[in-house]
């Protein structure tokens, strides 16, 4: 019997994609061999890769004139190669939201000079602050468009005239619609909207992509790079990028993203109707700023908390604990998880919340 699953990621992933994974699993259409055992060369493998970036630029409409790299490392890796990429005049801004902004802060620190323009630490991190103050010589603005750990998101992207906007957008990629034309980068892990971990998303405009300073970087380092080599410098991750194509047929098939912003927009109004209305439990990013995807909560009773999580499990709830950095609970509803998953959670707290008021 399948769980439903709200980890933040490795998250759940689109029943149909899995099911049609298990019956190529051992053999992907009559070659005899799994996808897994395939060469990242040959032509089997190459039509699988097209396919899945055409299926993505397809899906988020980016234009032409921007480079797909499928890479390795996650998002964290990507908190280093930004700015060695990117480095022209050695300076960088940004925007800390949360933890995944400020690791990336500190780690584009170790390469040139970051500044932070704003930040939302003063509230616990609940709400988005406004942006400005930009630095008419930083080579890019980072944010992170969608918060993991306190739930909140960027509604309204950030103009950032002439300087390049860069964006993790890990946990929010593909749930709402997005104007890739009004960033310079940006780049995900794929463990929680695409497919499954091992694979990581860059999507650069190519006016960025080879600076002076990223030509003496180690070759596998630079976007340059793997931009010339349709992300095939070395071994792709092959059988994530199949699971990603899967993936994002299932996306295609829901009416796109912009479908699946309207199924998203619904299922996170099923959890934000009742957190406002509840006698015990309350959610914790400010209203105007929430996530579609994460959303944390809690009973504001660290005993309680852990009740809730241990008899949500017995129900086939799963991974309902909040970060542990900031504790209490959270449920991210990614594309993938049914409505039904979301109302069944809904209903269990609804349970829980008469037995303990």
């Amino acid at each position: 019997m399948r769980i439903y699953n709200f980890s933040p990621g490795p998250a759940v992933m689109p029943l149909p994609a899995l099911e049609q994974a298990g019956k190529e699993m051992a053999e992907y259409k009559d070659c005899g061999m799994s996808v897994m055992e395939m060469s990242h060369r040959s032509k089997m493998y190459m039509d699988i890769h097209q396919e899945a970036e055409a299926l993505l630029r397809d899906l988020m409409s980016i234009p032409s004139n921007y480079k797909v790299l499928f890479l390795q490392g996650g998002a964290s890796q990507q908190f280093a190669m930004v700015p060695m990429n990117l480095y022209k005049n050695g300076k960088a801004d940004f925007v800390i939201t949360g933890e995944w902004a400020n690791k990336a802060y500190k780690e584009a620190s170790r390469v040139l000079k970051a500044t932070v323009i704003a930040s939302s630490e003063d509230r616990k991190f609940g709400y988005i602050p406004k942006v400005e103050n930009i630095s008419p010589d930083a080579d890019y603005v980072h944010i992170c468009s969608n918060n993991t750990i306190c739930g909140t998101r960027f509604l309204d992207i950030p103009d950032t005239g002439n300087i390049s906007l860069v964006s993790d957008m890990s946990s929010g990629i593909l749930s709402e619609v997005t104007d890739v034309s009004k960033f310079g980068l940006i780049y995900a892990g794929a463990q929680k909207n695409i497919g499954p971990a091992g694979l990581t998303i860059v999507i650069i405009r190519e006016d960025l992509i080879g600076s002076d300073y990223a030509s003496k970087l180690p070759s596998i380092f630079q976007y340059k790079i793997h931009a010339e080599a349709d992300s095939l410098f070395n071994t792709a991750p092959t059988y994530s990028i199949y699971m990603a194509k899967l993936c994002l047929e299932w996306l295609k098939d829901q009416g796109g993203v912009a479908g699946i912003q309207k199924i998203n927009e619904s299922k996170a109004a099923l959890m934000y109707d009742f957190l406002d209305n509840s006698k015990l439990f309350r959610g914790i990013a400010e209203k105007e700023f929430r996530s579609l995807m994460n959303i944390p909560f809690t009973t504001d009773d660290d005993a309680k908390d852990k009740a809730f999580i241990k008899e949500a499990a017995e129900e086939g709830l799963l991974n309902l604990s909040g970060h542990r950095i900031v504790g209490g609970l959270r449920a991210s509803i990614y594309n993938a998880m049914p409505t039904e998953g979301v109302q069944k959670l809904v209903n269990f707290m609804k349970e829980f919340e008469s037995k303990n008021v």
